[in-house]
């Protein structure tokens, strides 16, 4: 390895177990006997949770200027807004 190189390998695979302790988490949420809105908030919660993890370490949002991280944040709003209509979609 190169003077000043280190390796991720260590965090990457801690973040690719974390993401796989999620997904399992997303496939037994919806055996559980929950309510719609928490069905739906709980697995949009993780997904975006999961997105984020992605964003940060895999496409190295965290070595971004402030602005780009900002930038990356606008979809949350995408976001806040899908589980807007989840909730109002169950509330029927």
């Amino acid at each position: 390895m190169a003077e000043g190189a280190h390796s991720h390998t260590k965090k990457y695979l801690i973040i690719f177990v974390v993401l796989a302790v999620l997904t399992a988490v997303e496939i037994a949420i919806p055996e559980m006997k929950l309510q719609y809105s928490l069905h739906a908030g709980s697995l949009s919660l993780l997904a975006v949770i999961k997105a984020g993890l992605v964003g940060w370490y895999y496409m190295h949002l965290e070595f971004e200027s402030k602005w780009l991280k900002f930038i990356s944040l606008i979809p949350i709003s995408a976001f806040i807004y899908a589980v807007a209509l989840m909730l109002e979609t169950g509330a029927r």
